[in-house]
């Protein structure tokens, strides 16, 4: 079973040094295992997170998105059975993910191989465990963050979970599960910087952003509004979350702003950074899927039903307890709610 294979704890990897080796890294495997090659996540469609002007899609708001999703069912359909009837080495599970992000999705170099490992990881194991009877029983594709949507349509993954957050945007082109994480917006800048969160401190300064995120979205929306001051340069983007954080030790940026659960992970690594005032949105994750897969979706909310249960709390202390704290209350998921219909 995935949970009794033996995990080294990473230590010491702050510093520039250390993260071009875990780049490298990335880089590296990134080569081996099949990428996608789509145009950016979601075209010229926009995103809006759960704070301020709420994106309006077919009478959906993003407060209200993460309960846009199937009742859960144990039924097969003609998805899963397509993903049953794949045989030999073929017969297993494709499901996007990262492999940069610190106790979410990342190669662990102290393990054979460099193992995948994390809290995203472990839900992969958990639905390949249901719906093929081996946790192990999957292809992991390494997909930026731009590149979720496409990958999903285009059909080169049977999901993605990989910290995505539901928004109306994507509920436009892409299912969605009930959530499985809640976080929010958060600024990341050095310990020694003047920045003091998202206001008036990130005038004139820098601020890196991965393309198709929804902090991407976030900061170009309120400067517009006026709402961010317009002195802020947010024209750094890049691909993985990780490469902001790579910019910001190097000083090409004064600031990160990402998912304060990504962010604090990202200070774990660099004890130069921190986290600079509260989050500034409210976000939930939930595992993406095509638009017509409801045997997949419903499957994968009676998966989560039972994971809530018996499973998060273990992945949570291992994973994410020494960066987000032993009290998981915040980060727990809301009552799953089932507002779609078909």
């Amino acid at each position: 079973m995935y949970g009794t294979r033996a995990r080294a704890s990473l230590r010491g990897w702050g510093g520039v040094g250390a993260m071009a080796v875990l780049c490298a890294l990335a880089l590296a495997f990134a080569l081996l295992l099949p990428r996608t090659q789509a145009p950016p996540e979601g075209g010229s469609a926009g995103q809006r997170v759960a704070t301020g002007r709420q994106a309006r899609a077919g009478g959906c708001t993003d407060s209200e998105a993460q309960k846009q999703t199937l009742a859960p069912s144990g039924a097969d359909g003609p998805t899963i059975d397509a993903i049953k009837a794949r045989t030999g080495a073929k017969r297993k599970l494709i499901v996007g993910v990262d492999q940069n992000s610190y106790h979410w999705g990342y190669r662990n170099p102290n393990t054979e191989g460099a193992e995948l490992e994390g809290f995203d990881i472990d839900l992969v194991h958990r639905i390949a465990q249901d719906i093929l009877g081996d946790p192990d029983a999957v292809q992991f594709k390494a997909i930026p963050t731009s590149r979720r949507i496409p990958a999903i349509q285009d059909g080169r993954v049977d999901m993605v979970v990989r910290t995505m957050t539901i928004t109306c945007d994507r509920l436009a082109q892409v299912a969605f599960s009930t959530p499985y994480f809640k976080t929010g917006q958060q600024v990341l800048a050095p310990k020694s910087s003047a920045v003091t969160g998202y206001d008036d401190s990130l005038a004139h300064k820098k601020v890196c952003t991965a393309a198709g995120s929804t902090a991407s979205t976030k900061l170009a929306a309120d400067r517009k509004a006026g709402e961010l001051p317009a002195s802020t340069d947010i024209a750094a983007t890049v691909p993985n979350q990780l490469d902001c954080l790579v910019r910001l030790q190097l000083g090409e940026v004064d600031a990160v702003v990402t998912d304060g659960a990504l962010a604090a992970s990202q200070a774990a690594q660099d004890p130069a950074v921190e986290l600079k005032g509260e989050a500034f949105t409210t976000e939930y994750y939930g595992v993406a899927m095509k638009k017509d897969a409801t045997d997949l979706v419903r499957r994968v909310n009676r998966i989560l039903t039972d994971y809530r249960a018996h499973g998060w709390q273990a992945s949570y202390d291992k994973w994410l307890s020494a960066t987000l704290g032993r009290d998981s209350a915040a980060s727990e998921p809301p009552a799953p709610r089932y507002l779609r219909d078909s």
